[in-house]
């Protein structure tokens, strides 16, 4: 099989995420920084990683931990200072490894001085910055909903005018349709890229456009929000606008979160020939579980629909477009605690999961913590709890007569902070992430699963994702490769083939945890023997049968077919 697709460095690549406030603290106040980050430029050289995506680190309240930034020009106090990301930018390119950060610009802080400006008077230059409506009947503009629950619109008496926010009220959106402004994003993006960053990723950036008149929910309306709030109706002007301004001028990359984006219109932001972005996350998979209607209800799903999510992407993206292949963020439960299992066999599914992050076709990318396992956290209080979403979720659950031990059982599974609790770095009091008391309390595991530990046993799920790196690296097939899945009803196992040119691997990964027989077609029985395993996350049994695997639970085999 040839391809005919265009190779760039950034498809070659590993990514990993780093969310600064739980990574490393360097000076004992409980907060990650960017000190601590180039403290751990080694261990990530060591993992093989080539890009890191920085999550915000500029000024902020932290109203949704940096997602609503004050300013974007500056270092938020608690992370260091200008000199610490310019250092760090050094030190990263020292080892080899690229750096991209957050470009969050459907909204901005309440506390940036043009939405401080903004909310002055309605002839102030930055009222157009925002997007203002008088009151309609005495009340919101619309029936529009926050993400982070209530309206998505907040009164100001100030002008007695309404602004929008999808997320929080802190998190104004900013109105595109106004050219000054944009203007002003296209020159922070600049700054930014003059400095030394290889690009950015781009916060929710479907969402930059939005429908003229502001029309209310249809009435078939099911809850997802995105289905309204994305692709509006100039976004690929903006985006083009922004390729054309800033980006061709550069050697970068950029990935759009992709929420609301639908596989027929990806290559739309992504193709070739659309001159706008390099890839986006598509979130099929991340919301297989999840019912529209309330994020805090959970469907069964099965493993053919989680295989038609990824089949269905690369697909739709053809040659034209490149995917993104992740499992979790900061946004999600840890992978191994929702789509493996984080008790008996939690190094079996994370080796399992990790095979399938990198044997996709897509640029991985790993969320720090997983390369080590690290699992959700059951906090015992509301207490313990920090994300924004969750505590607006049990606000309004309590509003409606629930009550906080009823609430615990549903944010146990759910909550963002499952990904935000500090790294685990050792066995020390606090994991070793911090001398004082962290910002987020540390889960209690971290005397079992943490890096030093990982370090130290050469069958850790680190020193696995360390030879899934080089894999990749290794096998051109793993990166361009066409997918072919077989067996797709299966509802226990997941496997494909990877075909570049003349070469060809099998990928089989099980979902189990009990043994599972699989049978293999006949033209890759063929070529399928134990001593064509180059990858496995147990020692390698000789087959049953000619056809037949034996796997065991969450056995994730790679074979060399050709």
């Amino acid at each position: 099989m040839t391809t005919n697709i265009t190779k760039a460095w950034w498809k070659e690549s590993v990514i990993y995420q780093i969310y600064p406030r739980s990574f490393k603290d360097s000076n004992g106040d409980g907060v990650g920084d960017i000190p601590g980050i180039i403290e751990k430029l080694d261990y990530l050289k060591e993992l093989g990683i080539d890009i890191i995506w920085l999550c915000p680190f500029y000024p902020s309240p932290n109203d949704d931990n940096g997602y609503d930034i004050s300013d974007y020009y500056g270092v938020m106090q608690e992370f260091g200072t200008m000199e610490d990301v310019e250092l760090l930018f050094k030190e990263a390119e020292k080892r080899g490894i690229k750096i991209i950060i957050d470009l969050v610009v459907n909204h901005s802080s309440d506390e940036h001085n043009w939405f401080v400006e903004s909310r002055k008077s309605k002839d102030n230059p930055y009222r157009d910055y925002y997007i203002w409506h008088p009151p309609v009947n005495g009340g919101p503009p619309n029936d529009w909903v926050s993400f982070f629950t209530g309206s998505a619109w907040e009164f100001d008496e100030v002008t007695g005018e309404y602004y929008l926010h999808l997320f929080t009220k802190k998190q104004p959106d900013l109105n595109w349709e106004n050219d000054q402004m944009r203007q002003e994003i296209y020159k922070m993006m600049r700054f930014w890229l003059d400095k030394g960053v290889a690009g950015f990723r781009m916060d929710v950036i479907p969402l930059i456009s939005k429908e003229p008149g502001f029309p209310p929910f249809p009435k078939d309306f099911d809850g997802y929000f995105p289905q309204v709030y994305a692709s509006g109706p100039r976004v690929h002007e903006f985006l083009k606008e922004m390729n054309r301004e800033v980006l061709s001028k550069y050697d970068v990359m950029t990935v759009g979160e992709g929420i609301g984006v639908t596989p027929e219109e990806v290559n739309d932001y992504v193709g070739e020939s659309s001159k706008e972005l390099n890839m986006v996350f598509h979130f099929g998979h991340m919301f297989l579980d999840r019912k529209p209607d309330d994020m805090l209800a959970w469907r069964d799903w099965s493993l053919e629909e989680f295989k038609d999510v990824f089949e269905t992407w690369e697909k739709a993206l053809g040659n034209e477009g490149w995917g993104s292949i992740f499992l979790g963020n900061h946004d999600f439960p840890r992978i191994v605690s929702r789509f493996g299992n984080d008790k008996e066999y939690r190094l079996e599914s994370a080796k399992m999961l990790g095979t399938l992050l990198f044997t996709l076709k897509g640029t991985p990318y790993i969320y720090q913590g997983d390369e080590i396992g690290m699992t959700n956290v059951a906090f015992p209080s509301m207490e313990d709890y920090n994300d924004v979403q969750t505590l607006n979720a049990y606000r309004a659950f309590l509003e409606n007569g629930g009550t906080e031990v009823e609430f615990l059982k549903k944010a146990h599974p759910f909550s963002r902070d499952n990904a935000r609790t500090p790294v685990q770095w050792d066995a020390s009091e606090q994991a070793g992430f911090t001398n004082g008391q962290p910002w987020l309390k540390v889960n209690p595991n971290f005397k079992e699963i943490n890096v030093e530990t990982a370090l130290r046993d050469k069958n850790s799920i680190l020193h696995y994702y360390k030879k899934l790196v080089k894999l990749r690296k290794q096998h051109e097939v793993l990166v361009y490769g066409e997918t072919e899945i077989i067996d797709k009803p299966n509802p226990e196992i997941y496997a494909y083939t990877r075909t570049l040119e003349n070469r060809q691997m099998l990928v089989v990964l099980s979902f189990s945890d009990t043994e599972t027989d699989f049978v293999l077609p006949g033209h890759l029985a063929t070529y399928a023997n134990s001593s064509k395993v180059i990858m496995c996350n147990y020692p390698v049994l000789p087959h049953a049968a000619q056809n037949t695997l034996t796997l065991r639970p969450y056995e994730a085999r790679v074979y060399m077919l050709k």
